[in-house]
């Protein structure tokens, strides 16, 4: 497999990740409006919506710790590629086999990608909010009662 090949795999699997976060995010504010909108006496309906909320404070803790994880690994290949880099300071001029050359520049731009991966994934940590206010219930749209 070539670099530019692993490259386009890292940038497919950080899209995969953001896309399953935006879908944990968007099932929970599905559930949380379809939930507090029952009709449901008031000691239910604070117990579910005090729920809710615990649960979404949660998710949102798990989706922020596997993002700064996806950024300390980002950091920890940097890292490597770092130290990979540290050759070019035997390097002269008078290289006799140029490939050497390109073989550092493809590593500085894989310090790029992994750069712009890991500042994405510090990003992802402030996720966006729920469709649903968490202070403010909707109206009522079903009779389901205890």
């Amino acid at each position: 497999m070539k670099r530019n090949d692993v490259a386009r795999c890292g940038e497919e699997a950080v899209m995969v990740e953001k896309g399953r976060t935006c879908e944990a995010l968007d099932l929970i504010g599905r559930l949380q409006t379809v939930l507090t909108r029952m009709d449901l006496d008031c000691s239910c309906r604070e117990i579910l919506s005090d729920a809710l909320e615990r649960f979404s404070n949660l998710e949102e803790q798990r989706l922020s710790r596997r993002s700064l994880l996806r950024a300390r690994d980002h950091k920890d290949r940097i890292d490597a590629i770092l130290m990979l880099l540290s050759e070019l300071d035997q390097l002269t001029e008078n290289e006799k086999d140029r490939t050497v050359f390109t073989e550092m520049a493809l590593l500085f731009d894989e310090i790029g990608r992994s750069a712009e991966a890991g500042a994405a994934a510090l990003r992802d940590i402030e996720p966006p909010t729920l469709n649903c206010p968490r202070n403010e219930l909707p109206r009522a749209v079903s009779v389901l009662k205890r």
